[in-house]
């Protein structure tokens, strides 16, 4: 019984190597010389909803291994900067100030301690608990994680700003979306077509803090 659960698991991880290696936003972000394939979702969203302006801070959660931060610094120049965070390292780039550590922990405080904070006008989060394939752990892990990243935008933007996260359809997911409506007047979902189809990965964008 335990040889069939590994060689389940095996074949699985063979299905989704055979898959990602063979997605096109991974071999575009490959030919580009990008981090990752998510960088495509980020510039889908920028292109529609205009999230960033040139001269505006943005603070990126789970950042590593850095495509976020990477299309983020090019929109924002001239002027504006990047602060990233992640448990995971990540290799340095230009115009991005990058932490490293846990963002429920002491790292918030060494950012605000040593980073002036109050231009950020965007906090974007893509970040994802490890997955272990049992929605009772995986399903409160991913709500712990957007909540902790909405508590760090309503104490750091400013009237206007935006917030954008990463999180996954099923339970809990409708009571995230009221929890971030209390705190931003418009609210949406957005699911990028770099996002995988059969992926419950969708994208809440909350813009206009309110104050």
């Amino acid at each position: 019984m335990k040889f069939m659960i590994v060689k389940k698991r095996y074949n699985s991880s063979k299905s989704w190597l055979r898959k990602h290696f063979s997605d096109k936003y991974v071999k575009q972000a490959h030919e580009k010389k990008l981090r990752s394939r998510a960088y495509f979702k980020l510039e889908e969203i920028q292109k529609k909803e205009k999230i960033f302006y040139p001269g505006m801070d943005v603070l990126d959660l789970g950042s590593s291994p850095g495509s976020w931060s990477q299309y983020a610094a090019k929109c924002i120049q001239p002027h504006g900067y990047v602060i990233a965070c992640d448990i995971l390292p990540m290799k340095p780039m230009i115009n991005v100030k990058f932490f490293q550590g846990d963002i429920r922990k002491t790292v918030l405080q060494d950012i605000f301690n040593s980073i002036d904070t109050t231009n950020i006008q965007v906090v974007m989060s893509d970040m994802a608990p490890n997955i272990s394939g049992i929605p009772n752990i995986d399903i409160p892990n991913t709500i712990y994680l957007v909540e902790s990243a909405l508590k760090i935008s309503v104490k750091v933007l400013s009237d206007k700003g935006s917030f954008l996260v990463k999180i996954f359809q099923g339970e809990g997911f409708n009571e995230s979306f009221k929890k971030i409506s209390l705190f931003f007047r418009k609210v949406k979902i957005i699911k990028p077509n770099a996002s995988y189809l059969t992926s419950r990965e969708v994208y809440i964008l909350a813009k206009q803090r309110k104050l």
